[in-house]
């Protein structure tokens, strides 16, 4: 899938383009970049865990919506994230990867880190509905 693709995908999710989610540098690869919007608290500052989570699920979305060739966006059946470490204010990236992927049925790993992939914030999994 082209960047030109992959844009459009992501445009299709309203949220995302509100988080300002891009393409990674890899495949199922996505890109937090740095945006006031996303701060949770401005002091340290901080990423919102809200932000992380969000990034974290659309990433997993459009992740899905790659793979699956459905015209429709997925239904979230589930989404369960564990924060390890503080999400500091700089660019963050995500990686997904398919662990099930069915007709109807979809299951997502996510993983987000900032500078070292090898020391995550957060890790999640998320669970898809795809209706053909």
């Amino acid at each position: 899938m082209n960047n030109l693709e992959l844009q459009q995908l992501i445009n299709r999710v309203p949220y995302a383009r509100t988080l300002g989610i891009e393409r990674g540098s890899e495949e199922g690869c996505f890109l937090l970049p740095v945006k006031k919007g996303n701060i949770g608290n401005p002091t340290l500052p901080a990423l919102h865990g809200g932000a992380i989570a969000g990034f974290m699920e659309l990433s997993a979305m459009i992740h899905v919506l790659q793979h699956s060739h459905s015209a429709k966006i997925p239904k979230v059946v589930d989404f369960s994230v564990d924060y390890v470490r503080a999400g500091r204010f700089v660019p963050t990236q995500s990686r997904c990867k398919l662990v099930y992927l069915g007709r109807r049925m979809i299951n997502v790993s996510i993983s987000a880190w900032q500078e070292d992939e090898a020391v995550p914030i957060a890790m999640a999994r998320a669970q898809f509905l795809v209706k053909e």
